[in-house]
Formats: structure tokens, sequence, C-alpha cells
């Protein structure tokens, strides 16, 4: 028993995962299909995202320079280290 709960609290928490990623490039995918990459410098406890030095990716490409961008929490489909 006592082996089940230490390893229940070694597993990182969601906020945890994405907090390793502030200050480094990610690519957000929003539930309308877009795409933005930039440096994650800040979220809340509801996702609600700003990145900065932000680009717009259409198919892969950079659709245009946005800068810094605040996104809903609510249309983020998936926040992923970039490539």
């Amino acid at each position: 028993m006592e082996g089940q709960n230490q390893s229940k609290e070694a597993m990182p928490r969601p906020l945890d995962a994405l907090n390793e990623s502030r200050g480094k490039q990610v690519m957000v995918e929003l539930k309308n299909g877009k795409q933005f990459v930039g440096k994650l410098i800040a979220f809340d406890i509801h996702i609600n995202t700003v990145l900065e030095d932000a680009q717009e990716l259409e198919a892969g490409e950079v659709k245009r320079n946005i800068g810094k961008v605040f996104i809903r929490g609510d249309t983020i489909v998936i926040i992923s280290p970039s490539a």
C-alpha cells in the first residue's frame, strides 16, 4: 500500500508540466484549427495563455507575425513544445 501512495505523489500535475514550458517556444492549437507558435510567458488556472513573439501558422507555414498575444484558455485544444 505504501508504495502505491509514493508513486501517485510523484506524478506531475498538468499545470506543473505546462510550467516547465514557461519561457520556451510552444505551439498552441485552437478549437477552430488555428495554430500559433511563440514563447510561453504566462498562463493561469483556466489555461488563459500569453505568448510573446507569436506567429500564426497555416499549413505549417507562417501566415503572419503577431507579437504578444493573449489566448483564452477555453479555446485551446493543444499546447505542445515547439520543434
